[in-house]
């Protein structure tokens, strides 16, 4: 292959050149998510020892709901309101607050079991309050043309620690004990505590507006106006609530005689979606972006469904690796819509509604693998969910074809984006953070 060529698929490296945020940020997340897959896997694991109960399990989903959705549409709120940079940094320290509960409930002589849902709960509303802040800040620090880019480095990043967090989760777990797993955590959160301080100050907009019901439901109205972002919205939970079986993921193991391939298990989403990471330097010159979110979906149902027919471990992880590409695929197109079209001043609301539906979906669907699991076996649960996430699909695609037929170089709330974005004067915060 020639170099041009190889130029071509490998991931584009601009936003990483241009802004000393995204570089911040970039290695933020790559230590956070890393922390947090630990717990990811350490925390059902130990539920699942301490009740032997795949309902118990899937009932982490159901505790977690409630905070995410109030803590997400405030946040969404908040993050329009306040300094984006603050309320990262005051989260992220709550995070770490609450991995500290995790470790010191570990260490006692006998585990307790409502602290780990009341930790889960926890977790839920701070990533609410969070993540609209650190969603709509990307828009902000890298230049319109990179966003696709960015959205892709990003997706990367969370695969390296999606693989790394997962696989060494299961043997630290296994040979050192749940404490081990919950201590790295508290360190990540430590980290990443220190690179939050280093970002650039993110003021609001024209001063920003205090958070209220009436900005919450004003971001709601413009989202509901706008057929594409519906769909994107629409299209994610679908996929998630039909066909996110992670809670089960012990059980399943347990029924391949394959205990030992649970951290591989939960890792080979990542491993698909790292393959497609790393080949995505085409991402840059797509320009529908829709039919990423509908095709990318169909196929991380398609895939799950195939994982629920073999009773083999190996085809069952390729099964979950094909899974994980057809996921970031569905989540490029989503966040390069997201960050193309939205005006800035509903940047933070609009992303808080994003946090439904990409957060939402998987606590509904533990719930719903858990139950289906508990009512008809572990692999049903997998099949009927990939073949229900197939037909929503496409029943969203043929109720929203502006989704489907939304290009970047036409569509006039991207047009009208990029314009306002091009028209900024030098000195604002996105230059800012390219210059420093």
């Amino acid at each position: 292959m020639s170099r041009s060529r190889l130029a071509s698929v490998l991931p584009d490296l601009a936003p990483w050149r241009s802004s000393r945020d995204f570089r911040l940020l970039f290695f933020q997340g790559a230590v956070t998510f890393f922390g947090s897959f630990m717990a990811m896997i350490a925390l059902p694991l130990q539920i699942k020892h301490l009740t032997d109960s795949p309902l118990a399990v899937g009932a982490m989903g159901a505790v977690e709901l409630v905070p995410l959705v109030v803590c997400g549409l405030y946040g969404g709120a908040l993050a329009d309101a306040v300094d984006r940079r603050r309320l990262i940094l005051l989260t992220e320290a709550g995070l770490g607050v609450l991995a500290l509960v995790l470790l010191v409930n570990s260490l006692l002589p006998h585990p307790l079991l409502w602290p780990l849902y009341v930790v889960a709960a926890g977790v839920s509303a701070l990533t609410g309050l969070q993540r609209p802040a650190l969603d709509s800040l990307m828009a902000r620090i890298v230049p319109h043309d990179q966003l696709s880019a960015a959205a892709a480095l990003n997706a990367l990043r969370y695969q390296f620690g999606a693989i790394a967090g997962p696989a060494l989760a299961g043997v630290v777990v296994a040979y050192a004990g749940y404490p081990s797993a919950y201590a790295v955590t508290v360190a990540g959160f430590a980290v990443s505590v220190v690179l939050c301080a280093r970002l650039a100050p993110a003021p609001p907009v024209g001063g920003g507006e205090r958070p209220s019901l009436r900005g919450i439901a004003e971001g709601a109205r413009y989202a509901w106006g706008r057929p594409v972002l519906l769909g994107t919205y629409a299209v994610d939970l679908a996929a998630m609530f039909f066909a996110f079986p992670n809670a089960i993921f012990p059980f399943l193991a347990d029924e391949l005689d394959a205990v030992w391939a649970l951290g591989l298990m939960y890792a080979a989403g990542a491993v698909g979606s790292l393959v497609l990471g790393l080949t995505s330097g085409w991402v840059s010159r797509v320009r529908r972006h829709g039919l990423l979110v509908v095709f990318g979906a169909a196929a991380w149902g398609l895939a799950i469904a195939a994982a629920g027919w073999f009773t083999a471990i190996w085809p069952v992880l390729l099964c979950l690796a094909v899974a994980g590409a057809g996921d970031m695929l569905s989540g490029l197109g989503r966040s390069t819509i997201w960050n193309q079209t939205i005006p800035e001043e509903l940047r933070g609301r609009l992303a808080g509604i994003e946090v439904l539906s990409y957060s939402v979906g998987p606590q509904l669907g533990q719930v719903r693998a858990g139950t289906m699991a508990g009512w008809t076996g572990t692999r049903p649960a997998f099949w009927s969910g990939g073949l229900a996430c197939v037909a929503a699909v496409a029943l969203l695609a043929a109720a929203l074809p502006k989704l489907v037929s939304y290009d970047a170089d036409t569509d006039e709330d991207a047009l009208r984006r990029r314009a306002a974005r091009e028209a900024q004067p030098q000195g604002q915060p996105d230059p800012a953070g390219a210059a420093a």
